[in-house]
């Protein structure tokens, strides 16, 4: 009963609901499986952009400026923030996103922070829970930012509708982008703080790099050069997001791109349904922690533990509900 009340505070837009159902699915509550399932038909309106790229290249200064575009346009905005943390402490380093205040003071603004908590949730699943939990709240514009460019990150950027990849002059971000792989999943890229030296240089050495390889649906990236804190470039970032949204509309690439990341979301929950199943089974805690002792004192090696905690049986049987 809480749960269907739940369910339909968030459909009508209520930001404590919202707080709450990204709560559950990030703790992987009890319930939160029916209430991402109750929720889930009601997901595909809003358009999600995915904001990534180094530390440094003033990817929160973008978001906090294309956001109050969105606000000006009278579209409510949702913005989750995915920051790093200690595997040991857990918690958002960032918070909720501080110098975002006064974004945080809109009621038409929903900011949410999502922190690697060494867990069994995999980060970038609960993310994406929290971006379909605001898709269904009726946010019409959801803003990802990920901090760095780490797998994670690639991960959750892939997952968006537009994926836009922040760049800065004279940081040598051009061979940090082709390091982490992630020039192949920009759709818009952003060269931010464009009243630096070098931006043109930047921008040359972008399009040689795109040109080297054509992508298979066809899509030639945009270039859009901004200054965030001086509002410069904004409206044309916002355009070139719309671009590409439209372009997928009008692709067969579009429904394969959505078939990934629904395959993708698929192979993260059924991860994480199997490992919370081998763990949850009767003694399952007490041999792990012996296996780890005998791994730890190189009695044994760590392949051969998971094979017998496999054979052991520890998978068990479904708890109720699963």
């Amino acid at each position: 009963m809480e749960s269907t009340n739940l369910v339909e505070r968030v459909l009508r837009g209520e930001a404590r609901a919202v707080a709450r159902a990204i709560s559950k699915a990030e703790d992987g509550a009890e319930d939160a499986f029916a209430l991402m399932k109750a929720l889930f038909p009601h997901t595909g309106r809003g358009l999600v952009v995915g904001i990534t790229g180094s530390p440094g290249a003033g990817k929160s200064s973008l978001v906090d400026k294309l956001a109050a575009l969105y606000r000006r346009r009278e579209e409510r905005v949702g913005i989750v923030a995915v920051d790093p943390s200690s595997p040991f402490s857990g918690g958002a380093i960032l918070g909720d996103r501080i110098r975002m205040q006064t974004l945080g003071l809109d009621p038409g603004v929903f900011i949410r922070s999502m922190a690697t908590r060494g867990n069994l949730g995999g980060l970038a699943r609960a993310t994406v829970d929290a971006v379909a939990i605001l898709d269904a709240a009726g946010f019409g514009k959801i803003i990802v930012e990920t901090v760095g460019v780490g797998q994670d990150e690639v991960e959750i950027v892939k997952a968006a509708d537009v994926s836009v990849v922040v760049l800065v002059p004279g940081m040598g971000d051009d061979i940090q982008a082709i390091k982490a792989g992630i020039m192949e999943i920009g759709d818009v890229f952003v060269i931010n703080k464009a009243d630096r030296d070098g931006v043109l240089r930047t921008e040359k050495e972008l399009e040689a790099l795109l040109s080297l390889a054509s992508r298979p649906d066809g899509w030639e990236p945009p270039i859009v050069k901004t200054v965030a804190t001086e509002n410069r470039g904004l409206e044309e970032l916002a355009a070139a997001v719309e671009s590409y949204r439209d372009f997928q509309k009008g692709a067969e690439s579009g429904r394969a791109r959505r078939a990934s990341i629904a395959r993708w979301r698929i192979l993260e929950l059924l991860r994480e349904r199997l490992l919370a199943r081998a763990l949850g089974g009767e003694g399952a805690g007490e041999q792990l922690d012996a296996l780890a002792v005998e791994v730890a004192d190189k009695r044994r090696d760590p392949y051969s533990a998971v094979e017998e905690f496999i054979a052991a049986g520890t998978l068990g049987e479904p708890r109720r509900g699963e």
